[in-house]
Formats: C-alpha cells, structure tokens, sequence
C-alpha cells in the first residue's frame, strides 16, 4: 500500500465531521480493497490463478460426486467489478467458487409450519449486516414441507428483492438458518480457499452496481442465475486475509467514528436548544452571538424559526407605554370597517369561535388577537381568483401563478397572460399592488408572497389567495406572522385533503393573528430586518465552507483511488 494512502488512513478520523463523509471513506475503502490497492502483495503468496484451479478442482470433485451441480460455463456480469486488479490476481464468476441456495416460505396455511426453534431470515434480515439472530422461526415439519433448506453459518446472503433500499445488499450469516424465497445464500466450495468475508466485502463494495443490473428505480429484483453470473477477483489466500483484517479494522474505525459523531450531534442539539431558549427568554445581542457560536451546529432554518416565534410572542422588540393599545386601535378600526360595509351593502364576516392558538393573557396587555378576516380591506376580502385561465395569450391580462410568489424579489411581471374575456368573470380579485399572497392548493400550501406595485391590474390563480391588510395592520409584520412556524402549522392541520389539498377561504379568514400597537409593529419589523440578513450571511459562510470540504475530501479520495 503507497505511502499516501497509509497517511490518509491514519489521519482520516481527523478529517471527516459529517457521517455522509464516513460512508464516503466507507466506499473508498472497498474500492481499494477490490483493486488490490488497500494491501500489498506479496511474490511468497502464490497467484490468484493457482489458488483458483484448487478450487475448481474441489468443486469438480464434488460434481462428480453428485454432491452439487456441475460448473456452469462462465458468462459473467461484472456489475462495478472494472478496477484494474494486480497480475498476480485471478477473476472468475460466483456461480464458479461458490454454492448457491435460495429459500422458501412454508405453506402460511399451516401453523404448525411456524413458530419453531429453526431460524428462518426474511429480506429485512439482512439489513443487520451481520447476522446472529432473527425473528423469524419455522418448524421441522416446515422445513421438510417446503423447499427451505438450512444454509450453514458463514455464508453471504444477498437479498433478491424488497421495499426501499434492501435489493442487493449483502450480509454474513453466523448462525444457521434457513431463507425465504427473497434471499439468495453464497457459500464457498472451499473455504480453506475462498474467504466468505472477503466475498462479503467484495460484494458490499458493489451494491450500487449490482442494482443497475435490474435497473435501480424498477420493482424488477435479481435472480440466484444473475448472482452467480456476478464476476469476482481471486487474490492468493494470504493477501484474503490481509484485506479482510485491513477492510474490518477501517470499518471498525468508521463505526467509532460514526458513534463518536453522533454523540456530538446530540450534544451540539442540546446546547443549541439551550442557546435558543435563552434567546428566546432574553432576545439581546449578546445572547444573539451564543447562536453562532462555532462549538454547536444550529441550522439557520431553525433560527429563522426561532426569531419569527419571538416575533409574535413579543418577545423581539420592547414595548413603549407611549404606543398606545392595540385592542383600542383595531376596535376603531372595526367601527369604521361596519360603516364601509353598511354603507356599501357588503356582506359581512360570520367568525366562529375556536380555541386560540395564542391567547392573549399570554401577551403584554398592549396587545390583543384578532381574526384575519377582520384585518383587511372589507372592499378587498381574502379570495382567490381564476378557475380556468387557459392558455397562454400575448398581451393579455398578467397571471399569477404560485411560482410566481416571492417575498423579497418578486418579478416585474408574471410569465403568463390570460384572455381579457376569461379574466372579466373575476375583476374582483385583481391586484391593486402591496397585497400579500398565499398558496392554498397543493404541496406548497402556506407559501407566501408580496405582490410588487407593477402587479396593479393582474389577476390570481386560484390556487393564490389576497390578502390586504388594512392600514392599522403594518403589511410586513403581518407577512412575518404568517410565515411563522405557529401559524404556519395552523394552515397545515386546517388543511383539506379532496381531489388535492385545499386550504379553504374560511378557514384563512380564521386564522388569529396577535397583534401589538403599529408603532411596535414596525419594531418588530426592523428587527426581524435586522437580524435574517445575519442568518442569510451565516448560511452562506456555512455552505461555502462545506462546500470546500467536500471538494477537498473528494480530491484526495480520487486521488487515492487513482493510485
């Protein structure tokens, strides 16, 4: 092995800090053990081909005795089994050096078949990647009333098929046991000769390619003929052992050091939900600096969770007695709104009662909780807009689509246009520009966006809600209010799923929004200003700075892979 890669592998637990880097390591390893490149050979160790024709020779010896079947002609299927390998190294198929079984399940209409004292493995088995017990147990008389068979221990198993991740990957068997019909045993002729473990690893390190033989997003699984078709390096039995012992040990160093991780990740959540509460208790910039600080990791989406939360539990800007009341504002407001809609025959609101999400005990006494629906312009209710729009039409009316919502850098105009004649129907729910904007359909259900003063004049999907506040509710705090995680969870679990999920009108107009005098409104504004830019920095410094380190680590690991 060269001089690098022993450096590299004696410093590695000092380079890696996150587990996708360790399956990274994981995979490198394997590669090299596969090319010949993570031991050294040794001219005393004889040559793969030698070791190879004892093999078949045993193996033929068997044949002849009727004990297995005779060796199949090799038409082998390398699936990731292309590196370069040393000349002292053979290569033959599996079917070739090793026996083959598959299993079977007892009839289900017999319990008598189950619940034995006979192992009996099922896909998820395998999962264990060492296996020294299962659930799983048949009885004797289900064992000689099926085509199950007991599968000595030290065998490589190999899963056929199964849910998510499970096709083709590999375990070793310590125990004997029989298999079902989804599992595929590999067990050497001779294993005074062919190490199960190395077969294992080599095998492990190929998982990927051994899934494209049956394609990796189709249901289709492998078949014991295409395992024993699967082609396989044969080192001298002595440089075997080397690479299991060298492959064991590193793994072994990757175990630790995933645990080790692990339990740094455990203590860096506690710390930054310590960091978080004390924030939240006392918002000042000090205990703003405990947040990113470098001993813990805190994601900057849950900071920005954390200050919108803040935000409307009043705990981000201070309160001034000079401001006024909030309640006394908005029933002002509403004495004017009862006017408006009197006087212009508009239909008014039916609010039902609900329990609160927050209540306004919770919050200083210049603060109160109003329904949205009491919050906007009763001349421009919360809607959505347009059906059916159909196509595209140049120099049409501007439509706005949810891909079209943005809160800081909304377009100048939507992409699409729509028939002047298809959007006459719903002249109600155009745009006076300053609106806020909701999804209500679909999996983007809760986004929002700002409708930019060039939007005057355009209309809505209907999976797009306005919303326009009136003018004792500041725009942009009511935009923070509604993007936070409280009311964010409040559209998820008002949320109805039909044909697709819908968050209706009514429930929007439900929604309760806490509300502090606008003075402290636009406070509550700037700071919220104040601090995202902060956490937008630190995401990009943090992005940067992974960035680099998976290029490095990528460098060097091709690198050692080029050796």
């Amino acid at each position: 092995m060269s001089v690098a890669i022993n450096t590299f592998f004696n410093k590695f637990g000092e380079l890696l800090e996150t587990e996708p880097a360790v399956q990274q390591i994981r995979t490198l390893v394997l590669r090299l053990a596969a090319s010949g490149k993570l031991t050294d050979q040794k001219s005393d160790d004889g040559t793969g081909n030698d070791l190879l024709q004892t093999i078949f020779s045993i193996r033929d010896n068997a044949a002849s005795a009727g004990k297995v079947k005779p060796r199949p002609s090799e038409r082998p299927i390398t699936a990731g089994d292309t590196l370069t390998i040393p000349t002292n190294w053979a290569r033959t198929t599996i079917a070739a050096v090793c026996d083959l079984q598959t299993g079977a399940t007892p009839s289900r209409q017999n319990s008598s078949y189950f619940g034995g004292d006979i192992a009996w493995l099922v896909s998820g088995d395998i999962n264990k990647g060492q296996i020294t017990k299962c659930d799983g147990r048949i009885t004797e008389e289900g064992l000689r009333n099926s085509n199950c068979k007991i599968i000595p221990k030290d065998s490589v198993l190999i899963a056929l098929n199964g849910q998510g991740k499970t096709r083709a990957t590999v375990a070793m068997l310590r125990i004997p046991a029989a298999l079902n019909q989804s599992l595929v045993s590999i067990t050497p002729f001779s294993t005074d000769h062919l190490l199960p473990e190395y077969v294992f690893w080599n095998l492990r390190g190929r998982y990927s390619a051994m899934r494209d033989v049956t394609g990796q997003k189709q249901r289709r699984g492998l078949n014991m003929k295409l395992v024993g078709q699967l082609s396989l390096p044969i080192p001298p039995l002595a440089e075997q052992k080397r690479i299991v012992a060298k492959v064991d040990a590193l793994m072994a160093q990757c175990d630790q050091l995933e645990a080790q991780l692990r339990e740094r990740d455990a203590r860096q959540a506690g710390l930054a939900l310590a960091a978080l509460a004390r924030f939240a208790e006392a918002p000042t910039p000090t205990n703003l600096e405990y947040l990113f600080h470098d001993c813990f990791t805190l994601t900057p989406a849950d900071l920005r969770k954390t200050v919108l939360t803040l935000a409307v539990q009043a705990k981000l800007a201070p309160q001034n007695p000079h401001d006024g009341d909030a309640r006394g504002m908005i029933d002002r407001a509403m004495e004017k709104r009862l006017q408006t809609i009197k006087a212009k025959g508009l239909r008014r609101k039916k609010l039902y009662e609900s329990e609160e999400l927050i209540r306004e005990e919770d919050l200083p006494t210049s603060w109160c909780v109003e329904r949205l629906a009491n919050l906007v312009d009763p001349e421009n209710t919360i809607s959505y807009g347009v059906l059916v729009p159909g196509s595209n039409v140049p120099s049409g009316i501007p439509f706005v689509r949810v891909q079209d919502l943005s809160i800081n850098n909304p377009a100048t105009l939507p992409n699409k246009t729509i028939a002047a004649d298809v959007e006459r129907p719903y002249a109600r729910t155009r745009l006076r520009g300053a609106e806020i904007l909701l999804c209500v359909v679909g999996a983007t259900i809760g986004r929002l966006g700002v409708a930019p003063a060039s939007w005057a004049g355009a209309n809505i999907a209907r999976a797009v809600a306005r919303i326009a506040p009136i003018a004792e509710v500041n725009r942009d705090y009511l935009l923070l209010v509604l993007r936070s995680p409280m009311i964010q969870s409040y559209f998820a679990t008002t949320t109805r799923t039909l044909a697709q999920p819908t968050l209706n009108v009514g429930a929007i107009e439900q929604t309760p929004i806490p509300l502090p005098p606008l003075a402290e409104q636009r406070r509550i504004v700037a700071k919220v200003d104040q601090l995202m830019p902060l956490v937008d920095e630190w995401e990009t410094q943090l992005a940067a700075i992974r960035a680099t380190a998976t290029r490095l680590l990528d460098a060097f690991t091709n690198h050692l892979s080029d050796l």
